[in-house]
């Protein structure tokens, strides 16, 4: 008799695009026969002969093709049997998972994301996955439910402005041993995909559609999570001496917000998550030119990522309490813009002459981590920003850079990415010379030294005594293919590693 329970993508809520979902998952304790595509994990022991549902001549069959093919079972590949002799399924897919002592969660959340693509793409519509070569009942169960989890990362794609989308679903079920460990994990799972997804579509929308006012409105959507909302209009600002934010935005005509999102999940001291909200980066005066700008768009992502980290937490009712604080702005070119030369004063009382109007992440981050620490008093403070060329220089879009000098939080955030596939390289702090001007307290830009470790000295004047770590996610925002469990667009890179960070490390 089979034993299922149905856990179909459920609309958690609050996505900006139409999304249609094209994967349906059902966690059950049998095999459906007379599914379309049967998909078998194997590890580099498996024998065909462990599945003894088989019958014997597709048993036979299926070592032929797998001797003729030389098929290893190592990870990340794949074998297609069309029309297997003797079975009832159209197809089997043979899908290694490698040494098993070498298998873990963000290993299946990659494979998920890699044999989803596959079998998106062969339109295939119901599809029986067997997790039987997993032996571990609880193992079999959490990998069961990080492998849909990569499958409905990579399901998710940003096609509002398309004319066709993709409507095509697949029908998962997947055969594990404990149902409710599979159920429970996934659940949980979901909460975290809805606030990527929420990341993900905030950073993909277009500039003109997504200004500091538009990401306000799509904050107070959160309310009805239970989370508070607080958003600071341009004159507030001034009010609370936040020169740095608020001369950011005034080349624009809305100009500048600053935005707060907070969960109470308990009542110890919150963590801050500071996020960096440029919608729009001109370069300002300091214009930046060639291709890269049209990809502006995306230098919000670091406020996305805090954003979508809230509503994760919120969502799974997380037993944590955390605020997440982001200044937005559009940084434009206009008479009423900051101009190369100019000073302003921030919140923290210190003047920053603006050398390069490029160099606006920092100034927005400045403030912001001012009112992070002076409002709500948190524990430890983590900034995500899109910040720095030179970032991406030093170690790429495949990781994130890690600046601070609290090497307890470094260790455990670099632990809870590589948990999520994504990583964090740890780079120094330092060149604070580099950041003396003649007639402020500060430049925002250095005049000697690595600019990503430079950009962190910075803000490092802004963290006071607390406990605090800057992210760098230059580079690891868009992805312009899709790979893994990422689709091509907006990644929501830093909600999975923050969330897991969340719930397992900070309080």
């Amino acid at each position: 008799m089979k034993i299922a329970h149905s856990l179909s993508a459920i609309a958690l809520g609050l996505t900006l695009a139409t999304q249609v979902n094209a994967a349906e998952f059902t966690f059950a304790k049998s095999i459906k026969p007379n599914d379309n595509t049967l998909v078998l994990f194997l590890d580099t022991d498996s024998q065909v002969a462990n599945f003894n549902y088989l019958k014997p001549e597709t048993q036979t069959h299926l070592n032929k093709v797998i001797e003729f093919s030389d098929f290893k079972a190592g990870y990340g590949k794949t074998l297609e049997v069309i029309a297997p002799n003797g079975s009832d399924h159209q197809r089997i897919l043979l899908v290694g998972l490698g040494e098993q002592p070498k298998l873990d969660a963000a290993k299946m959340a990659k494979l998920g994301g890699n044999v989803h693509a596959k079998l998106q793409s062969a339109k295939q519509e119901n599809v029986s996955l067997d997790f039987s070569e997993l032996k571990d009942s609880a193992i079999n169960a959490k990998y069961a439910a990080e492998f849909a989890h990569g499958a409905n990362l990579r399901d998710h794609r940003f096609e509002q402005y398309k004319k066709e989308q993709d409507s095509h679903v697949v029908n998962y079920t997947l055969d594990v041993e404990n149902l409710d460990q599979a159920v429970k994990t996934h659940k949980l799972l979901q909460s975290i995909e809805q606030g990527v997804f929420l990341a993900r579509d905030l950073t993909s929308e277009v500039a003109t559609e997504m200004t500091p006012v538009d990401f306000a409105k799509a904050a107070k959507e959160l309310k009805k999570l239970g989370v508070k909302i607080t958003v600071l209009e341009p004159k507030q600002l001034k009010k609370l001496g936040m020169g740095a934010l608020e001369a950011v935005g005034r080349g624009s005509e809305e100009g500048a917000r600053l935005v707060v999102a907070h969960y109470q999940g308990n009542k110890k001291p919150p963590i801050a998550l500071v996020g960096k909200g440029i919608t729009f980066d001109s370069g300002g005066y300091s214009l930046k030119t060639g291709a890269s700008i049209a990809r502006m768009k995306s230098d919000m992502a670091g406020a996305a990522a805090v954003l979508g980290t809230v509503k994760a937490m919120a969502l799974a009712k997380a037993d944590t309490n955390v605020v997440a604080v982001m200044g937005m702005a559009a940084n434009m070119v206009s008479q009423f813009a900051v101009a190369p030369g100019d000073v302003v004063r921030t919140a923290e009382g210190l003047s920053v002459e603006i050398v390069n109007t490029d160099a606006e992440g920092r100034l927005v981050l400045s403030d912001a981590m001012w009112y992070a620490r002076d409002k709500y008093k948190p524990s430890i403070m983590v900034d995500v920003a899109t910040l720095t060329g030179s970032k991406i220089r030093a170690v790429g879009n495949d990781y994130a850079a890690v600046f601070s000098d609290d090497d307890t939080l470094v260790d455990q955030l670099t632990v809870a990415g590589k948990q999520v596939n994504e990583n964090l390289w740890r780079l120094p702090l330092g060149y604070e010379d580099a950041l003396k001007s003649d007639i402020a307290d500060l430049k925002n830009i250095g005049s000697h030294g690595p600019g990503a470790t430079t950009a962190a000295s910075f803000l490092q004047n802004f963290a006071g005594d607390t406990r605090w770590v800057h992210i760098d996610i230059a580079g690891n925002a868009l992805n312009s293919k899709a790979k893994d469990e990422l689709a091509e667009g907006g990644t929501g890179y830093g909600v999975r590693l923050l969330s897991n960070w969340l719930l397992n490390n900070a309080q």
